[in-house]
């Protein structure tokens, strides 16, 4: 999935504004500019695009955990230079404070159904015998999923 879509639907989802997506990358002491966050906000056809880089999107979803759940005392985490998805996906699911059950409803919410065991290969370090690569299609029902809850009308 690109960043940039991570981005977008995050904001969409929270509803936060320019000020708020500012407030988030410097709560990972990270400064960017009104610009920059237009910019990655736009679709890829538009002429002011710009790319999300993993680091700045590292950024973001470090700072969305330390507005949800309360800064580290200490060093700030060093954003990671190579993402993936599963690394946006345990990132969402701290900064969320979710646990299994919690992910299971939100995706039977998007009609996928995963047992835990399923679920639990995701956050597992990538060297491990159960490990399992988190393909874009379940990130974004998670996503997706995110939104029914958060922004249902």
């Amino acid at each position: 999935m690109m960043n940039n879509d991570v981005l977008r639907r995050i904001r969409y989802i929270f509803d936060y504004g320019d000020d708020k997506m500012i407030a988030l990358f410097a709560q990972a002491e990270s400064e960017v500019t009104r610009e920059q966050v237009s910019n990655w906000l736009k679709k890829e056809d538009q002429d002011d695009y710009q790319a999300l880089g993993d680091a700045q999107l590292a950024e973001f979803l470090n700072g969305l955990i330390n507005d949800r759940r309360g800064k580290k005392e200490g060093a700030q985490p060093t954003p990671e230079t190579r993402l993936t998805n599963n690394i946006i996906f345990r990132k969402l699911k701290i900064a969320l404070d979710l646990k299994d059950d919690d992910i299971l409803a939100i995706l039977k919410l998007v009609d996928l159904r995963m047992s835990r065991h399923e679920l639990s290969a995701f956050f597992r370090k990538a060297g491990h015998k159960h490990y399992r690569e988190c393909k874009d299609q379940i990130l974004r029902n998670f996503i997706k999923g995110l939104q029914v809850k958060h922004r249902s009308e």
